[in-house]
């Protein structure tokens, strides 16, 4: 079974008689992605121990579904306010702001079900709930969008914007090589290796996106653009020149940090990363 396959059939599926929240569940889930915190997932476990990439599946469908949350989230009014994600309209836009509201919650927790519900060991699962809880949650993700909310307006020095960078999108990206290198079985330090690799990937693509976000029309980002308008950004503290030298910086950084893995799995995560650096 492909991962794609085997996401549809793992979505949460729940009977009622509301008119929507059925169809709601799964809408932002279906409509595409670049799927690239899976990836990193598959990359890690493949490069390790490619017999267990499918036994990944579960990790990966789990990365995904919060990730999905948050975007479900980050697009509602009260923060970023867009109509476009995903090159479709944004639940809260389609449907309402409770429908939108409820259904990031369902797949902020459905995430946590799909992991201790699979068949992998009981330990494997502890540590990847462990991961992803700690990155994903209170101190990790969610403390990034809570900076990036309440400091909207006011210029910050660029140490706390990698702060809020850091949280907000490295931390769920570094946390998927992690879980994939949890499935692997992988040694401690392995996967603190992947981990820091992982933190510089986030920078890089949270760089990338504030890029987009500038200079690109809705049709080709396949989401709201010009969001950052006012808020603490690389193009808003550094120009469009800067931020593109730093983006160009961090590239760099991340292909010497690969350089450094064993082989196969500096062949697995290169080509996870091809396209993008």
């Amino acid at each position: 079974m492909d991962f794609e396959n085997y996401l549809r059939a793992n979505l949460p599926i729940v009977e009622s008689f509301h008119p929507h929240y059925k169809k709601a569940l799964k809408e932002m889930m279906l409509c595409g992605g670049k799927r690239f915190r899976p990836a990193l997932v598959f990359a890690a476990c493949a490069g390790i121990a490619p017999e267990l990439v499918e036994s990944s599946f579960p990790a990966a469908l789990a990365v995904e579904m919060l990730h999905t949350y948050s975007l479900i989230h980050d697009d509602l009014p009260a923060m970023d306010d867009a109509d476009l994600r995903r090159g479709r309209a944004t639940l809260h836009k389609t449907y309402d702001e409770v429908t939108a509201i409820l259904v990031g919650d369902a797949l902020n927790t459905h995430s946590f079900y799909v992991i201790a519900s699979s068949s992998l060991p009981d330990q494997t699962k502890t540590a990847l709930i462990e991961t992803l809880s700690f990155n994903g949650g209170a101190g990790g993700m969610v403390l990034g969008q809570a900076l990036d909310c309440h400091f909207e307006g006011v210029k910050l020095p660029l140490d706390r914007l990698e702060f809020i960078h850091i949280h907000k999108t490295a931390m769920l990206i570094a946390a998927s090589l992690k879980m994939g290198a949890i499935v692997a079985r992988a040694a401690e330090a392995l996967r603190g290796e992947l981990y820091d690799l992982g933190l510089k990937i986030g920078l890089f693509f949270q760089i990338r996106d504030d890029i987009i976000d500038a200079t690109e029309d809705e049709k080709s980002a396949g989401k709201s653009v010009h969001q950052d308008d006012g808020k603490n950004s690389y193009v808003t503290l550094l120009g469009l020149e800067g931020a593109q030298e730093r983006l160009d910086r961090s590239a760099e950084e991340i292909r010497d940090k690969t350089r450094s893995l064993p082989c196969d799995l500096r062949a697995t995560v290169s080509n996870a990363l091809k396209g993008y650096l």
